[in-house]
């Protein structure tokens, strides 16, 4: 009788154990969508400034909505246009000069435009700004000869947190030089905090952004699909 009852039950969790990764899924891409329909859906500020230009052509809110975010659309892609042909330049820096002579829009517009540029710095230098980063506590793991023979081969450990460089520009804090690391969450990454550590804790993760994420994600299930393996 209890063999009997086992199979079925194997069968079960086997299935459920199959389905869990979709059902992440989903559950992340719903609260996701949530997210955004907070920010930017019909009942957000956004969405009712949406709302209220494509008022004038309906008296659907829904269809207002669609139809102001539409226009925005097209805005947007005209933009991209001039942007691609260089025809922007002479309006942006008349747009910066009327907000730089604001004086809180200014400061709002210099925060925006400094996180602006670090997400879309290229690639190439050794520590860039939000480039995944490893941040030991306690200072960097150093060789040990004398535990060569140790797993692994290494000397003295500490505790090693993937996180992502605020700036490479280190800032002086009681006399002394340290960066700024922002450490996600998991599993939700958009979170976390911010550290100010000693140079000589962080050193560049030889990982993409999509690898960090992942890992957070999975709270560190993938973390071997991305990180060197140890020996058995």
């Amino acid at each position: 009788m209890n063999l009997k009852l086992k199979h079925p039950l194997r069968t079960l969790l086997t299935g459920a154990l199959a389905l869990l990764p979709l059902a992440a899924t989903l559950l992340l891409l719903s609260w996701l969508l949530s997210l955004l329909a907070v920010w930017l859906g019909p009942g957000s500020a956004f969405g009712q400034m949406l709302t209220g230009i494509g008022l004038g052509l309906t008296e659907s809110e829904i269809i207002g909505y669609l139809l102001g975010l539409l226009l925005v659309v097209v805005l947007v892609y005209a933009f991209g246009l001039m942007v691609e042909r260089g025809l922007e330049q002479g309006a942006a820096r008349l747009l910066e000069t009327l907000l730089q002579r604001i004086p809180v829009v200014r400061t709002v517009y210099d925060v925006v435009q400094k996180l602006v540029g670090l997400l879309g710095r290229k690639e190439g230098a050794e520590l860039q700004s939000l480039s995944p980063v490893w941040l030991y506590f306690g200072g960097k793991p150093q060789p040990d000869t004398a535990s060569a023979a140790t797993v692994g081969g290494a000397g003295k450990q500490g505790t090693a947190v993937l996180g992502f460089l605020s700036t490479p520009q280190a800032v002086m804090i009681g006399g002394l030089p340290y960066l700024g690391v922002l450490v996600p969450t998991a599993p939700v990454p958009v979170g976390g905090g911010l550290l100010y550590v000693p140079p000589d804790w962080v050193e560049p993760a030889e990982i993409g952004m999509e690898a960090v994420t992942s890992i957070y994600v999975s709270m560190g299930v993938t973390s071997d699909q991305y990180l060197p393996k140890s020996a058995p």
